[in-house]
């Protein structure tokens, strides 16, 4: 037992790749012996973050198809060819017992190569409308992994398992005090704290908002905690202050989560299933940008059961200031969207994935 050899693909976005990494490590938790290898897409963020939290990573030349014919568009069919073989070339010399993929273009070469080396494959859907890869691999995989009801609609009936999207066990398992929080970030403790979530690559529109309402925001005398994304920071990083403080990238989110009274999040699968879990008030402000507009599907969920509220891209600028302004003057609203949200939380969602894998293996 415990020898395993175990290979994973998701990524292109944080969405994809943090649940591989959670799995990863619930499985290396149960298998310290194990063998684990990565696969991902050379010039996107899992081969920065996955080393990061100490697994080996290779990359495939791939990328997703343009909406509009382009030049990378062309490359598209060689780039594929290029993965597909080096996903064969990977999966002979490794082994493995299981393949696990969790979305996002590099997870499709490797798990069709797995597959057609009769490697079990488990699938792992994250959105409650299903991505592209995922779809075109189900019928290749043993067992489906997903979040939401009704995945059917996409998936096989057979192989779907509902077990909600992994979470850092950081976060399951949250330690760190409100104190402890706000002094990592040097903010007061005698004001109510606002986390602004754009996604791990920062939100144009949600930034310009916060730009403009920062006066607002000091009049109801909240502090900010503003992860405005790497690709903003140099732009948003002069207003940076006592009372906000622009961050690129959050590492520590179990300390961002503490100290936060109010989020104001996207509304992509993993954090969703991340502030379910902090049971706090949140307003979601859905990317129009996705793939069949999954954010806004995410977060409607959420809404319809009372555990959230949301705005709209296009409704931003006529609705913010009222929506923030009786959630924070009314804390029975506070405690009533917290509950509701805390209900929905499927805190052992990476162990049953586990679970799932493990019968494969048997």
């Amino acid at each position: 037992m415990g020898n395993y050899r175990f290979i994973l693909s998701g990524g292109g976005t944080g969405g994809h790749i943090y649940p591989a990494i959670a799995i990863a490590q619930e499985l290396k938790r149960r298998h310290p012996e194990a063998e684990f290898l990565f696969v991902g897409a050379k010039d996107k963020m899992e081969m920065e973050k996955v080393p990061q939290a100490g697994f080996k990573i290779e990359g495939l030349w791939i990328s997703g198809l343009q909406r509009k014919l382009t030049l990378k568009n062309l490359m598209f069919p060689f780039k594929l060819l290029s993965s597909l073989l080096r996903a064969r070339n990977i999966v002979r010399r490794f082994k493995p017992d299981v393949a696990i993929g969790t979305g996002g273009f590099a997870s499709g070469p490797l798990l069709r190569m797995a597959a057609s080396a009769k490697v079990p494959c488990v699938l792992q859907e994250q959105n409650s409308y299903a991505g592209i890869t995922n779809k075109l691999l189900a019928a290749k995989a043993k067992r489906i992994c997903v979040a939401y009801d009704n995945m059917d609609a996409f998936f096989p009936k057979d192989k779907i398992v509902k077990t909600g999207n992994p979470v850092r066990q950081d976060l399951v398992d949250l330690k760190v005090s409100k104190a402890t929080a706000l002094a990592t970030y040097g903010l007061h403790s005698d004001k109510k704290t606002v986390l602004v979530l754009g996604g791990s690559l920062g939100a144009r529109r949600i930034n310009q908002l916060v730009e403009r309402e920062l006066e607002f925001f000091g009049q109801k005398d909240v502090q900010l905690l503003w992860q405005c994304g790497k690709l903003y920071h140099e732009e948003y990083s002069k207003y940076d202050s006592k009372s906000v403080k622009v961050l690129a990238f959050i590492n520590k989110m179990d300390h961002a989560y503490s100290a936060a009274d109010f989020i104001i999040s996207r509304a992509g699968a993993g954090s969703v299933s991340e502030l379910c879990l902090m049971g706090k008030p949140v307003i979601f402000i859905p990317s129009p940008n996705v793939a069949e507009d999954h954010q806004t599907k995410n977060a409607e969920a959420l809404v319809a059961k009372d555990a959230a509220l949301m705005i709209k891209e296009l409704h931003l600028d006529a609705e913010f200031k009222n929506t923030f302004e009786e959630l924070v003057q009314s804390e029975k609203r506070q405690k009533e969207l917290g509950t509701n949200i805390k209900n929905l939380a499927l805190p052992h969602a990476t162990a049953h994935i586990v679970d799932e894998i493990e019968q494969l293996l048997k």
